[in-house]
């Protein structure tokens, strides 16, 4: 009789957990997308569907410029506000204890208060901007097609740069001090530091960071959906929201099913082509 490992029998009931919560859904979905609502076999029907829509590619494209925006500003802020926060100076302590306050606001709470502060007549962004006559009349942030990306990207990088700024925070307190002061006898100064010791030293936190960003921008549609709903005129639609529409405002679960399958299976692909060059970059610094 074969003896079951000890080690498998303590893992058991944690996989039985993980199958039920995570293996399941993603087989029924899969299931779905391969349906129509009487439970028969269509094949590829509901991708063809899906892709022949005018939305669609809309919505990746949108998903593009929302994950590359958000993650790029919150990686170059965070790590900036990192750098800034490790300095010693008055009120450290105080300043970083501010800086967490974006990231733990709840996130439709910190929609809704940006929704206000956008709005057109009564924002105190456009009072800020036209009070000194920076402009001539109230910018239509949320309205306009040209305005309202950027400031639903601007609202995520301000809600999760902190979440960056503390990782790399955390990586830089494990910086050799003996780092620094060989820098500086050979005459380095803060900058110099900062691009040959500091930012090379901390670059596996910033490669973790940035991946979960990524996963994390691609699957967030709070922000979006509490103030523009992927408006106007689909100027803030993305994937996930576009999924949620299919499924719950048009009740075309099985559509919605295959679109969530191609955006996992997308998502994978970039996760995957992301290990594999920094996989390879890692190989050639060694």
């Amino acid at each position: 009789m074969t003896r079951i490992s000890p080690g498998l029998l303590f893992a058991l009931p944690a996989l039985i957990v993980l199958t039920m919560l995570v293996a399941y859904p993603i087989m029924y979905t899969a299931l779905l997308s391969v349906t129509d609502q009487q439970g028969n076999l269509v094949g590829l029907q509901n991708f063809q569907r899906v892709m022949q829509a005018r939305t669609t590619p809309v919505a990746f494209y949108n998903t593009l410029v929302w994950v590359g925006g958000s993650v790029v500003l919150q990686v170059v802020l965070g790590t900036a506000t990192a750098i800034l926060l490790n300095e010693k100076f008055a009120g450290r302590a105080i300043v970083r204890s501010i800086a967490v306050i974006p990231w733990v606001i709840p996130g439709i709470v910190g929609a809704l208060t940006w929704a206000w502060m956008f709005h057109t007549e009564f924002g105190i962004i456009n009072y800020m901007l036209t009070a000194p006559g920076i402009v001539d009349e109230p910018v239509g942030w949320l309205v306009s097609r040209n305005t309202v990306m950027p400031a639903m990207i601007a609202i995520n990088v301000w809600k999760l740069f902190p979440f960056v700024a503390i990782m790399v925070l955390a990586g830089l307190q494990a910086i050799p001090k003996d780092l620094y002061e060989a820098a500086r006898v050979d005459g380095a100064g803060f900058w110099d530091e900062v691009w040959h010791v500091t930012l090379p030293q901390v670059r596996p936190v910033i490669v973790a960071v940035t991946l979960l960003l990524v996963i994390w921008a691609l699957n967030h549609i709070t922000t979006i959906f509490a103030i523009t709903r992927g408006g106007p005129a689909n100027s803030t639609l993305i994937t996930p929201i576009q999924i949620f529409r299919l499924a719950f405002e048009s009740v075309q679960f099985h559509q919605a099913a295959a679109l969530s399958v191609m955006f996992f299976a997308a998502t994978m692909v970039i996760v995957a082509v992301y290990i594999k060059v920094l996989s390879a970059k890692e190989e050639k610094s060694l």
